[in-house]
């Protein structure tokens, strides 16, 4: 996306879909008045009838211009951060594979506006033969100030970029996004500022690790644990901690899952990849904050040496773990490096992030991650983020009636407390793994990761749920101001 100044010769001449902005009470904005002298009064006719907040009209081949189409969007110039989100995808999602040239004098949420296209706009075809090249979908927004709106969209893009790394991340099959090519990929973000360091199989016995490598040695992949750090923050301010499972496929283990639906266990890494892509955010917009990302990256495969049912492993912890179900693995996962996390870095906070369980969605569908936290001030900051970015996040209880579920005959505890209240007893376990004195949050994002539909801001497939979320709490609680 690039920003550029007025130039009515450039509008006229453009060959692919013009944008312009009118308001509810029909008056037209400065730019869109230009572009209505070029199609001799075609968009005052077309608005004659006042337009709603929201509305998108489309003047199709225009007279005296090369452009394709004209799309005449409504946009209160007191919008709302929603509202103007709202009218960016809406042009994303009417440009196709045209190029798009979006002509607004500069309105107070042009930013937004900004945003909301691009986050709306990304696709995901590389393993497509027929993909369009970037270069035909170019995006330009023509506007009075062009260094000062680029300035104030810059850090806004810089978090859509951390949603796009995210996204990609999610919607790699398995036999591309190899537990390897995760940790490659990580490593590359060295190049944006990060500090990255992968712990392999050995240094991950060597610390204790059993839950973890457990899930993993049944697959010829070597599990890991990526340890990204963005040091922004005052020298002795102790950092938030972003934990994520990266189960980059899964199988269930020997407690092999149906077939039907097996494929969408691509997106079972999905909350390692939130990580990724906010840590990659905080580095392309500098983020003045100490934040650590650790993602423990493994695969379940059934296999000759594969954890079975009734296995007793011990934890980095040194809780025994009487495993019941192998495919309630990614609690197993979180607890090794949720324990690393803090023993390691002494976080002032900690926040695990994981496509935890299947329950979650029965309870609160597509719509909304689970929320669990020890910590009222930390949840309730970090509900309020997701709000403000329009991403569902609801609260759901803990409590000792549900860790009791998880009681094991024969060890410490086991992995799996029954049907009733899934989420809830998959949180108490990982309860179990936070120290006295740590805030801690639990985001079961098993329904809010990968959707079947088209979202308000993104196209069917991985979301990047979290990644502003998550962005804006470390910008309201944990920044330098």
């Amino acid at each position: 996306m690039t920003f550029v100044e007025s130039d009515i010769d450039a509008i006229a001449g453009f060959e692919g879909r013009v944008a312009v902005f009118v308001t509810p009470d029909g008056r037209m904005d400065p730019l869109a008045r230009r572009v209505n002298r070029l199609t001799k009064g075609a968009i005052a006719r077309l608005i004659e009838d006042a337009p709603k907040a929201g509305d998108a009209h489309v003047l199709a081949y225009p007279n005296s211009m090369a452009a394709k189409a004209v799309d005449v969007i409504c946009l209160d110039r007191k919008c709302s951060v929603a509202e103007a989100r709202a009218a960016g995808a809406t042009l994303a999602k009417k440009r196709g594979t045209d190029a798009l040239l979006v002509c607004l004098n500069n309105h107070n949420k042009l930013d937004q506006v900004a945003l909301g296209l691009a986050l709306r706009d990304y696709r995901f075809d590389s393993h497509k033969s027929d993909a369009e090249t970037k270069d035909s979908r170019t995006v330009t927004m023509m506007v009075n100030d062009p260094e000062g709106v680029s300035a104030k969209a810059e850090p806004l893009l810089a978090v859509a970029e951390g949603v796009f790394f995210t996204r990609d991340l999610v919607n790699e099959p398995a036999n591309v996004l190899t537990t390897t090519e995760f940790a490659e990929r990580l490593i590359a973000m060295r190049g944006v500022g990060l500090e990255v360091d992968v712990l392999e199989e050995d240094k991950l016995a060597e610390l204790g690790m059993g839950a973890l490598l457990s899930v993993g040695q049944g697959s010829d992949s070597p599990s890991k644990v990526v340890v990204m750090r963005w040091m922004g923050g005052e020298d002795d301010s102790a950092p938030l901690a972003l934990v994520g499972k990266g189960v980059v496929f899964d199988t269930g283990g020997i407690s092999l899952k149906p077939a039907a639906g097996m494929e969408d266990m691509t997106m079972d890494m999905g909350g390692a990849g939130v990580v990724a892509g906010t840590m990659r955010a905080l580095a392309l917009r500098r983020a003045k904050a100490n934040v650590v990302g650790l993602v423990g990256l493994v695969e379940n495969m059934p296999s000759g040496s594969a954890t079975r049912p009734g296995d007793v492993v011990t934890s980095m912890k040194g809780d025994t773990i009487e495993v019941i179900n192998t495919d309630a693995e990614g609690r197993l996962v979180l607890c090794d490096v949720m324990h690393y996390a803090q023993e390691t870095f002494k976080p002032a906070a900690m926040i695990d992030l994981a496509t935890l369980t299947g329950a979650v969605i029965i309870g609160l569908g597509h719509e909304n991650a689970g929320v669990f936290s020890n910590d009222d001030t930390i949840c309730d900051a970090f509900l309020k983020a997701a709000n403000a970015e329009n991403e569902g996040a609801w609260r759901l209880p803990l409590g000792k009636a549900y860790a009791d579920q998880l009681k094991s005959r024969i060890a410490d505890v086991k992995n799996v407390g029954g049907r009733p209240a899934g989420s809830i007893t998959a949180a108490e376990f990982l309860h179990r793994f936070v120290q006295e004195g740590t805030p801690w949050i639990h985001l079961d994002i098993a329904g809010v990761a990968h959707v079947k539909s088209d979202t308000a801001h993104a196209p069917k497939g991985a979301t990047g749920w979290g990644v502003m979320a998550l962005n804006r709490l470390v910008q309201n609680r944990f920044e330098v101001q």
